[in-house]
């Protein structure tokens, strides 16, 4: 099992409920699946560039005209994304960490996406059979798990949840769409009195996505790689 962690969390961990949530989860996995393979990708220690126009032009351009040929400024400017993508292409599982900020992720988490998510990297667009474009995946990720701490308490569809939304709708668009999250709300100590509470209840939680995950690697993707 290959496992993509991605980090998007300044705070050091004792500091970070959603990087107590990601050990929980992966010192669990690893202690039931030993062989799983971690790569740890911390944002804040190498971040991702905004997306320019010449990396937007050297990532996009071929989608919309085939006859492009990427220069040098171009090439540059998309390496960051393409030893990236070669991770997530590498992956079987993806694990997101970070918090909630302004009702959304992180911006360097977004800056990430758009490095990551590109037509060449980590999937292809082309026509179906009947000559409707399609995007194609290149990875084989199975499963996305997220753990997210926020200060403000949020239930399931809520309109102020940007975060999660932002997630799957840009992880479907190539082909991903199992994502389980634990989430440690109510994290702001001002407002929610039982916050420490909150915080161990979503750390179980991550807890039982690693038993969960070791046991169908074990029981069913073990028979087949």
């Amino acid at each position: 099992m290959n496992v993509l962690h991605v980090c998007a969390n300044p705070k050091p961990t004792e500091e970070s409920v959603s990087k107590q949530l990601s050990i929980a989860f992966i010192t669990r996995l690893i202690e039931q699946v030993p062989e799983a393979e971690i790569n740890n990708v911390d944002l804040y220690q190498d971040p991702p560039p905004h997306l320019s126009l010449a990396a937007w032009r050297g990532l996009w351009q071929a989608a919309f005209d085939p006859n492009h040929k990427i220069t040098k400024e171009e090439q540059k400017a998309t390496e960051y994304a393409r030893g990236q993508a070669k991770l997530f292409n590498q992956a079987d599982v993806l694990v997101l960490t970070m918090p909630m900020w302004n009702f959304g992720p992180p911006s360097i988490f977004k800056a990430w996406l758009d490095q990551v998510l590109a037509p060449g990297l980590t999937f292809d667009l082309g026509p179906d059979e009947n000559g409707t474009v399609r995007v194609r995946p290149k990875h084989k990720i199975r499963r996305v798990i997220l753990l997210v701490a926020s200060g403000g308490v949020y239930h399931e569809g809520d309109a102020r949840d940007g975060l999660t939304r932002t997630i799957r709708s840009a992880l479907e668009f190539v082909g991903i769409e199992r994502v389980q999250i634990a989430w440690a709300d109510g994290q702001n100590p001002l407002f929610y009195g039982d916050h420490e509470f909150r915080k161990q209840t979503a750390i179980e939680a991550a807890q039982d996505l690693a038993d969960e995950l070791a046991e169908e690697f074990q029981t069913s993707w073990s028979a087949s790689q």
